[in-house]
Parts: C-alpha cells; sequence; structure tokens
C-alpha cells in the first residue's frame, strides 16, 4: 500500500518544470487572511463639552471668591448642621432657580425641584423621595414654610393641558408625573373653557399648586404642624415674562 502526499496546488510544479505564473502564493486568500483596516482612533474630546464642565468650575472659583470668602459669619455656622425655615417647591425649570429669584441664602430653604412644582398626595408606596423630602423637613428640620411655587410658560403644566384622554405617552415618567395636577385640570377645562390654550396654561400654573397645597394635607406630619399653628402652607407663583411674584394661601 502507499501513501501519496499531495502539495498545495501553489506549490505543484508546471509540465515544463516551473512554477505556473497563474497561481500567486502572496494573493491566496487561501493561505493569507484578508488584511483589514486598523479601527479608527477615537474623536476628540468635545471643546463644547469641554467648556461647559470648565464653566462648573470658573463659577465656583467666582462663587468662592466672592460669596464664600467674604461671608464667614454666614458659612461657618452651616458647617456645624442646617435649621432652614423654609421648604420650597419648584420647577426644575432652569429659568426659575428660587434661590436667585427669592434671593435665598444658603441655609434658608430645604429645595424640592421637579416637573412642574408637582406634590403627590401622601402614598407610602409611590413618589417616596418626595414623601422623604416633607418628612424630614417638617420632623427632623421643623421648617415653619412650606412653599409650592409656578411659574409663567411652564412646559410641565403645557403638557399636563395637552394630555388626551387614551393617547399613549411620549415619555416614560413625565406624563405620569404631571397627572398628579388632573385635577387642576379638569377645573379649568371646565371654567376657562372660553380661554385660548395659552390663557388657560397660565390658569392652570396656579391651579396645579393649589392641588399640589391640598396634597401636602395629605401627610399627618404636615396636617399636625398646621393645626398646631407650627408651619404654614404657603402658594406661589412666579411671572418672569412680567417680572411679578405672587403668593397666596388657601
Amino acid at each position: 500500500m502507499s501513501s501519496c502526499l499531495c502539495l498545495p496546488c501553489c506549490y505543484k510544479k508546471a509540465p515544463n518544470g516551473e512554477n505556473p505564473a497563474a497561481i500567486d502564493s502572496s494573493s491566496s486568500s487561501l493561505l493569507h487572511k484578508p488584511t483589514t483596516n486598523p479601527p479608527p482612533p477615537p474623536p476628540p474630546a468635545s471643546n463644547k463639552m469641554d467648556a461647559a464642565v470648565e464653566r462648573l468650575q470658573t463659577g465656583f472659583q467666582k462663587f468662592k471668591t466672592d460669596v464664600y470668602d467674604k461671608k464667614p459669619d454666614l458659612f461657618e455656622p452651616l458647617k456645624a448642621g442646617q435649621a432652614p425655615k423654609y421648604m420650597v417647591f419648584a420647577c426644575a425649570d432652569s429659568r426659575v432657580c428660587p434661590s436667585v429669584t427669592l434671593g435665598l441664602e444658603p441655609g434658608e430653604a430645604f429645595t424640592v425641584r421637579n416637573i412642574a412644582n408637582m406634590v403627590p398626595s401622601y402614598c407610602k408606596n409611590k413618589y417616596a423621595g418626595i414623601g422623604s423630602a416633607i418628612e424630614y423637613a417638617v420632623c427632623a428640620l421643623k421648617v415653619e414654610v412650606i412653599v409650592v411655587i409656578g411659574h409663567s410658560c411652564c412646559g410641565g403644566i403645557k403638557a399636563l393641558l395637552s394630555l388626551k384622554d387614551g393617547a399613549d405617552d411620549s415619555f416614560h415618567f413625565v406624563e405620569d408625573w404631571v397627572r398628579i395636577g388632573h385635577p387642576a385640570k379638569m377645573k379649568v377645562k371646565k371654567e376657562c373653557s372660553s380661554l385660548s390654550f395659552d390663557e388657560q396654561c397660565a390658569v392652570l400654573e396656579k391651579e396645579a399648586v393649589n392641588v399640589s397645597l391640598q396634597n401636602l394635607k395629605t401627610y399627618p406630619f404636615v396636617t399636625e404642624g398646621v393645626a398646631n399653628g407650627t408651619l404654614k402652607l404657603v402658594g406661589g407663583h412666579y411671572d418672569f415674562v412680567s417680572g411679578k411674584f405672587d403668593t397666596w394661601e388657601l
């Protein structure tokens, strides 16, 4: 029995003894893996993003130089703890920072900001972040005033007024959150149907605050504080278009 050891065709001799010119081992895909281009280098960091981060650093340096270092009487006691007089619910809108618009100093206000400055009613199984903030402010910090502040041109309020029954939500969270103000929406739709959409929004900005004030009263420690005269609930509205600020109590 004999065996035959066959060479790959690229090594076989032509009949005349020469290597066949038609076979080029250097280009054979069977013998060489195809060359691939190396991955491109990562793009350079965005100058715009770098500038945005740098803005935070320069902003802090200005604050430290112009405020922190010049007001030791304000900041030294804060190192030991806080005793704010106010709890403020305000919108997350970048145009309505309550510390700026109300001139509040560090240590004066325990602040919660969210879409459309909503306060949900008491529920231990939902919105625990809001409930825990209210409980801590009232029971631990002993704040004297809880103020809920709406504002002009509120996108959350426009979203609430635009909600259609049975329509799919466009966001994961926004629509479900602003539905906290649904009773206010129904009131505005009933009492202000002759007004334009923008005019209804302006009314709803304040009515939603009233719903939040009523919801605050569903928290037992808030109800107790109001009954004892140690806590006051106040509604507010900041109109940054005309430069007005109004407050009221229910």
